[in-house]
């Protein structure tokens, strides 16, 4: 029995069957945790998508921007492109959607001690703040209030937590914590615009995991999210599990219970450790 951290998928259907036959993923008695965007870059998206459903309890899964962006492309915010086009065109298309707003922003494991995110958690949180903050946002996903947040999602202010904030700021910040962020500063200030390495840091920030008081720095955390990190946090508590299979890198799970990493290169499905 094993559990099985996987970073983005991104639609890359055939290159996650390559690397579940890789790892021997046997749903009967191993699991499978998912950091996010499972959707939308990729060819296969709806395959992706119904596969990871089909799994039930034995794969545990994270909301990602880009699974958010699906579901507002869904409530009409904003047009679909690529192979999410598919998804809204699917048969089971309102199956998925509900399926998919019904899963966390954060999953944490007392028995393997360790939690899971799409981006990140922001220094100022503790895991107890996290898990809080994140369910606020899920039981709004999972309400009357769905269209609403998905009418206010996008955009990148607030950018500092307060306690204050109320109604779609508070949610959206919630969730660009969770689901955007990269770098920020000690008191939680988001820099959005940002995408590159950790070495190239915007002025006055620093990526968000880099923080010595952060208040979750004795907690193991697997994310996704960040691909040009390519899984180089500098950190032995902090996993980075983009390596940019849709750009032609690679496909990367690590196996919780020894933090084995299995990767597979996306350009020739071939094994690169």
């Amino acid at each position: 029995m094993s559990t099985y951290a996987i970073g983005d998928i991104q639609g890359c259907y055939d290159e996650l069957q390559s690397l579940l036959e890789l790892i021997a993923f046997d749903p009967a008695s191993d699991t499978l945790w998912l950091a996010g965007d499972l959707v939308n870059r990729g060819p296969k998206s709806l395959e992706t998508l119904r596969f990871i459903k089909s799994l039930g309890s034995s794969a545990i899964t994270v909301l990602g921007n880009h699974d958010l962006h699906l579901a507002a492309c869904a409530h009409g915010i904003k047009k679909a492109k690529g192979s999410i086009v598919d998804i809204l065109n699917a048969h089971d298309c309102d199956e998925l959607i509900d399926w998919l707003c019904h899963q966390p922003l954060v999953h944490h494991c007392k028995q393997l001690k360790f939690t899971m995110v799409h981006a990140g958690i922001p220094p100022i949180w503790s895991l107890k703040k996290a898990l809080k903050y994140s369910r606020e946002v899920e039981d709004v996903l999972q309400s009357d209030q769905r269209q609403t947040f998905f009418d206010h999602m996008y955009g990148d202010t607030p950018d500092q937590w307060s306690k204050e904030l109320e109604g779609p700021d508070r949610w959206r910040l919630i969730t660009n914590y969770l689901t955007r962020m990269r770098f920020c500063t000690a008191d939680g200030t988001l820099e959005l615009k940002t995408k590159e390495t950790a070495d190239n840091w915007p002025d006055g920030f620093q990526p968000w995991f880099s923080f010595e008081e952060r208040k979750m720095k004795d907690k193991r955390i697997v994310f996704g999210h960040w691909a040009a990190l390519q899984g180089n946090t500098q950190s032995k508590r902090v996993f980075g599990l983009d390596t940019g299979c849709v750009w032609g890198g690679a496909l990367t799970a690590m196996r919780l219970e020894d933090q084995q990493i299995f990767s597979l290169s996306c350009a020739t499905h071939k094994t690169i450790s």
